[in-house]
């Protein structure tokens, strides 16, 4: 019995340690970004909701990043927590970013993020994420 108990904690560990690969990769895509980055790291039905209210789908997202509309100059992520449930994954953390948006002057945002993470064939992919100014 230990045995199977001590299984499930490693698989539980190795998968969270996936996870927090993945929120990592894709937090340096947003620094320097890479289209098909981030299609691997994205669900095709991915809903991505901004502090601002706006939600994107997964075309959106990428090619709001990759022209520059929405521009990280730097980001850190910060008080990270990974739940996981079966093949999905719940990623809460403090997002500080310096941005550099087209048309805008450079600025700082400071956010609370909740991402919904989900296992697939393609690895980890982002499914949702939604964004609230602190």
């Amino acid at each position: 019995m230990m045995m199977t108990g001590c299984n499930e904690s490693e698989n539980e560990s190795t998968a969270v340690a996936e996870v927090e690969a993945a929120v990592e990769l894709f937090r340096q895509t947003m620094v320097e970004p890479d289209e098909s980055v981030f299609y691997k790291l994205t669900s095709p039905k991915l809903t991505y909701g901004h502090s601002s209210g706006l939600v994107e789908d997964r075309d959106a997202c990428v090619a709001a990043i990759v022209s520059g509309k929405n521009k990280f100059l730097s980001l850190e992520l910060s008080d990270q927590t990974v739940d996981l449930s079966g093949n999905t994954a719940i990623v809460r953390h403090r997002f500080f970013a310096h941005t550099h948006d087209e048309g805008k002057e450079p600025g700082t945002v400071t956010l609370h993020v909740l991402q919904v993470w989900q296992k697939s064939s393609e690895g980890w992919q982002l499914l949702a994420r939604q964004a609230v100014r602190i």
